[in-house]
């Protein structure tokens, strides 16, 4: 029985892991990696197995550095079954081609300015439109707290990982000869009391752990402190210098979270009259899936939609569809909010809202996610002065305010309250889904407090277990 990991291992990014037995090949995740040109190389590599060979995928949630590179999976000769919860099949509907169409524009692009500069040949998306579609067929849905067995050899369990909607912790054990493992993904956490989601299941007992550290060098602001923030980053740029909020949010989850968040702000009054302006088609779609999906939904977010559909008088939310009226958008100057995609502004329309407000002291960006390395997010959280934006020098004159207990994932003092409901240590745990220095750091903690012994796999690492 082997483990290797084929990503997120000493990163954030390509969630995949690969568990082979003498009778079953399988993957949990398959992640597209993110982050500059290192993760374009690393998603454009030959997979380093057949897919052809998989027998099923185990998919944790729809994001997609958890699930982007399933439909070049299924290009590359993969047809079995994809394991995943109601909703995350649902938003996959959505994610994975937006993504692929996002892909198709973005070659198309830089082919444009490859031919300029007398380049032979063309660049290939990862995958297009049509082949995502043709992955999505091969989604099998399953219900939360329901064992299912995709193999003789193989049962599992999906469990509320509080992160997103439908995102799962997903408890496996696999048999081989007499020998039986419980292996444990924590998928990404949530954190406690976050808004929209319920809070992450518990999980008492696991032979080998994988647990992620996306945060696990630090601990967040409080609930308080950040929406305290939020309105006076909010109310200083409206208000007092008449500018636009530029919020880039991952389309799932974090669009959600601040539209709910907005209202109840505007309920207690803390917030004035606001036009929000949501730029992204699939952020539209997702919030419809989310209201789909009501029951998995936290007591204030049901208590916030009660509210919007009882008042009139209540924040003006518009999204915003198709391109011309997302080009109108650079045109106001002043008085909106605008969140857009991507979350970690390397893609999308949020790259066209940042060129027209940037160079504007009156305008503020809010950053309320987490940048990888090598991302334009990441860039603006370190202080640059300059961006490229499409070729093009950007100066950055806005106000940028990282709101970091936004996070849909748990910091370490919530990991650490996370593992100590197991009743025993696990034989195996591994640290991943995180910079190797917050990898680091949340092994170090773990082996403080909890007096386990953690360890951090590296790229393409396997593990006999």
């Amino acid at each position: 029985m082997q483990l290797t990991f084929l990503g997120a291992a000493g990163e954030v990014t390509g969630s995949s892991y690969l568990i082979e037995t003498g009778s079953v090949r399988f993957l949990v995740d398959c992640g597209m990696f993110q982050g500059g040109r290192e993760a374009d190389r690393k998603n454009r590599t030959a997979f380093k197995f057949d897919p052809r060979a998989i027998d099923f995928v185990l998919l944790t949630h729809a994001h997609i550095d958890h699930s982007g590179l399933l439909p070049r999976l299924s290009t590359w000769g993969f047809r079995g079954p994809v394991y995943c919860t109601a909703a995350t099949a649902d938003l996959l509907q959505v994610m994975l081609k937006d993504s692929a169409y996002i892909q198709e524009k973005e070659v198309e692009w830089r082919n444009q300015s490859r031919r300029r500069s007398h380049s032979i040949q063309d660049l290939a998306p990862l995958y297009t439109v049509t082949q995502a579609e043709a992955l999505l067929k091969q989604l099998v849905r399953v219900d939360y707290d329901t064992e299912i067995k995709p193999h003789p050899e193989v049962h599992c369990c999906f469990r509320d990982a509080g992160h997103i909607l439908g995102s799962a912790i997903i408890e496996l054990w696999v048999k081989q000869h007499a020998t039986s493992k419980k292996i444990v993904f924590s998928g990404d956490l949530g954190k406690p009391g976050h808004p929209v989601v319920r809070d992450p299941a518990i999980i008492q007992q696991a032979d080998v752990l994988l647990i992620e550290s996306t945060y696990g060098n630090r601990l967040h602001r409080s609930m308080a402190d950040t929406l305290d923030e939020l309105v006076l980053a909010i109310n200083d740029t409206l208000i007092k210098k008449g500018g636009n909020v530029i919020i880039p949010a991952f389309t799932v989850g974090r669009t959600q979270d601040l539209l709910f968040l907005l209202i109840d702000l505007y309920r207690q009054g803390k917030l004035g009259e606001m036009d929000i302006y949501v730029d992204s088609p699939m952020a539209r779609a997702a919030t419809e899936i989310t209201l789909k999906h009501i029951a998995l939904l936290d007591k204030e977010s049901t208590d916030a939609l009660k509210w919007m559909n009882d008042n009139v008088k209540k924040p003006r939310i518009h999204f915003v569809q198709d391109i011309e009226e997302s080009m109108q958008l650079n045109s106001m100057k002043h008085g909106i909010i605008i969140i857009s995609a991507s979350g970690m502004c390397d893609a999308g329309r949020i790259k066209h809202h940042l060129k027209y407000n940037l160079d504007r002291p009156e305008c503020s960006i809010l950053i309320t996610g987490f940048q990888a390395e090598r991302t334009l997010g990441r860039r603006l959280v370190d202080g640059v002065r300059q961006v490229k934006i499409f070729g093009q020098d950007v100066r950055v004159r806005a106000a940028i305010y990282t709101i970091g207990g936004l996070s849909a994932h748990a910091d370490q003092a919530d990991l650490l309250n996370w593992l100590r409901h197991f009743v025993n240590k696990p034989e195996k745990v591994f640290v991943v889904h995180g910079e190797y220095s917050n990898s680091v750091a949340l092994a170090a903690a773990i082996a403080q407090e909890l007096k386990w012994a953690a360890s951090i796999p590296e790229f393409l690492q396997a593990v006999k277990l």
